[in-house]
């Protein structure tokens, strides 16, 4: 940890709220900066984390209208596919024209699925317009034999990797279409089958590692990213092993919790800037502080063309660059061993200890310093990737999602297993009564 003098007093550092529900609702009003065109078929995650994030700083409600908000449920269904599932944007649907020559250049999308999901639930929409048979039905689909799961399915072939990211997103999207019923259900009076839960459960305990974390595949190194997926996928599924709760009645994972629970703990580090030292506030060279332009790209005053830069600066150039950064007595999360601290591990991280029961593990309070004190932007509002650098959706939605998680009161509580807020999950047990209600007058 920093070293603060005798005549110092740590004041942990606050979330600038304004300014973030500024940012989020400029990201939601007005075109999102150039960096973000690559994305643009990828729009359904984007709106997600814009959502989510005045979800969770409660303003959704002042940040919108009523009418905007329809609009954007709307907008939601408009990419729903008429086979089950969600496309990630609207631009594929080829409408009167789609044939089966076609229908490859516009296939529902695991993770845009979830996303979609999760928005309209955020939103408070009752999916009443949800295609739940058919989305269900083309989810058994997406499973492969070995119980992975792909992105899309092109022609009968499942396209995608097979790690863990897409095979959370399924899971996500099983629990909130069925509840927390396992096996056949009856849907419009017609049977709808489960996945394999337990070739997804056999996935995750062979990519378990041997030094506790959890990898994309077996023999791969371990990532938080991924761990967070396997261990959000299997507490979705009800099959989870947590240290001190192996229940033997199914097959669950992780084959061993306490390992992977002190592979978690091990990634809380102070270490941000491997070329940086901390006996001084000053540069070492008469070099001006590198310029910062378009948001979330670090360009150098030495280097040409801004568009051509990465959207983060290399970690051996984000440079505190004021005494405050020798006084924030921060410590964030790397993602995997002897790497640097990042805005998103420390939700990758906090939120797979927090599925284990075990967040009390990580110093919240020394994550909470690092987030507010070295990379949340004190003028624009969000969080960067790392310490000095410009905000971006990503890192600045997971931001706010760690904050919650490392015990902040000024955004809402968040629920580590589906990544938004506790008020949104709480949504779903009425719409699960109901449900079983339609089905047993089906039934009858």
């Amino acid at each position: 940890m920093a070293i603060l003098t005798n005549s110092a007093v740590r004041v942990e550092p606050r979330l600038d709220k304004a300014r973030h529900i500024k940012y989020w609702t400029r990201c939601l009003k007005t075109y999102l900066p150039h960096h973000y065109t690559g994305n643009d078929s990828n729009r359904m995650y984007l709106a997600y984390f814009i959502v989510a994030a005045l979800d969770l700083l409660d303003a959704l409600d002042t940040a919108s209208t009523g009418p905007e908000r329809k609009d954007h449920v709307n907008w939601i269904y408009r990419c729903q596919h008429p086979d089950g599932g969600f496309r990630m944007w609207p631009g594929t649907d080829f409408g009167e024209r789609a044939n089966e020559t076609n229908a490859q250049w516009d296939p529902a999308n695991v993770p845009g699925t979830y996303f979609a999901l999760a928005c309209l639930l955020i939103l408070d929409d009752d999916f009443k317009r949800v295609k739940r048979k058919q989305c269900l039905r083309w989810l058994q689909k997406m499973q492969r034999e070995d119980g992975s799961f792909g992105e899309t399915l092109v022609r009968g072939q499942i396209e995608g990797g097979r790690d863990p990211r897409f095979a959370y997103c399924a899971t996500g999207i099983r629990h909130m279409l069925r509840g927390e019923s396992a096996g056949c259900i009856s849907l419009n009076g017609q049977l709808v089958k489960d996945f394999d839960v337990d070739g997804l459960v056999r996935c995750v305990r062979a990519a378990e590692a041997f030094d506790g974390g959890i990898a994309d595949e077996p023999f791969h190194e371990p990532h938080a990213g991924y761990t967070f997926c396997s261990l959000g996928a299997v507490a979705l599924l009800g099959r989870l092993n947590t240290p001190d709760d192996r229940t033997t009645s199914n097959l669950n994972a992780p084959a061993a919790p306490q390992s992977v629970l002190g592979w978690l703990v091990s990634r809380q580090t102070e270490f941000t800037d491997p070329d940086s030292s901390l006996d001084t506030e000053f540069r070492k060279t008469g070099v001006a502080p590198n310029a910062q332009h378009a948001e979330g790209e670090h360009v150098s005053s030495s280097r040409g063309d801004a568009t051509k830069q990465p959207i983060h600066q290399d970690p051996g150039e984000s440079v505190g660059d004021s005494i405050f950064d020798l006084l924030v007595d921060g410590a964030g999360m790397n993602g995997r061993t002897n790497k640097v601290a990042d805005t998103c591990y420390a939700f990758w991280v906090g939120a797979s200890l927090d599925i284990l029961k075990c967040s009390t593990l990580s110093d919240q309070s020394a994550v909470r310093c690092y987030l507010l004190g070295k990379t949340q932007h004190d003028v624009l509002g969000g969080f960067g990737k790392f310490p000095g650098d410009l905000p971006d959706l990503y890192h600045s939605y997971l931001g706010l999602a760690a904050l919650s998680l490392a015990g902040s009161h000024q955004v809402k509580a968040l629920d580590a297993g589906m990544c938004l807020s506790k008020n949104a999950r709480r949504r779903l047990p009425k719409m699960w009564e109901a449900w079983a209600v339609e089905d047993r007058t089906d039934l009858s």
